[in-house]
């Protein structure tokens, strides 16, 4: 079986980039060869530096600079990964690696995607909206937010006591459950 490389971009504290190593240590199909990240402190980096993953730390306009898709290039990446990254990826990413930027979002797109609708964000609008249902959405990246096609979405209830915290807790196990799974799913066809 082939051993396929995985680039995570993550700006976070990096639970998604976390379950996605777990699945590659017990699956044997892939690695994280690299963690890109645009926020220095995230914990995400502690997360790399634990499991000896390197990291590439980037600031805005990084992602145009040739040197650094080459860096990202260099890895031979099956997929790249967005696990909780908040900025939007310029068609130099997307040209660099066509219909292979898988992006997490926690809610069901097209409803509540967007500039500026990320983590509580999102379940703050959710519930302010009284939805009855919210979830997950794994889509593939464009060049806009939110609006690459839907790979797999997931749904959960939401409780008329919610708040964006325990909304948050739903959906965080949600996506730790379904992000590594599809990962795989996708892995399986290339």
């Amino acid at each position: 079986m082939r051993m396929h490389s995985l680039v995570i971009f993550a700006s976070g504290a990096g639970s998604n980039a976390a379950a996605i190593i777990d699945w590659c240590r017990t699956s044997g199909m892939a690695r994280v060869s690299l963690i890109v990240c645009n926020k220095p402190g995230a914990g995400v980096i502690d997360i790399a530096a634990r499991e000896g993953i390197p990291v590439l730390m980037i600031e805005k306009g990084s992602l145009q600079q040739p040197e650094t898709i080459d860096a990202i290039r260099a890895h031979q990446p099956s997929l790249v990964i967005l696990a909780g990254y908040l900025w939007k990826i310029p068609a130099t990413l997307t040209d660099a690696f066509p219909g292979r930027i898988v992006n997490i979002h926690p809610s069901l797109l097209p409803a509540y995607g967007g500039k500026g609708m990320y983590g509580g964000n999102v379940h703050t609008a959710v519930i302010a909206a009284r939805e009855h249902e919210s979830g997950i959405t794994i889509h593939y990246v464009n060049e806009h937010y939110d609006e690459g096609d839907i790979i797999v979405q997931a749904r959960c209830p939401v409780t008329s006591n919610d708040t964006p915290a325990t909304l948050a807790a739903r959906i965080h196990r949600l996506e730790h459950f379904f992000f590594p799974r599809t990962i795989e799913f996708l892995l399986m066809g290339l």
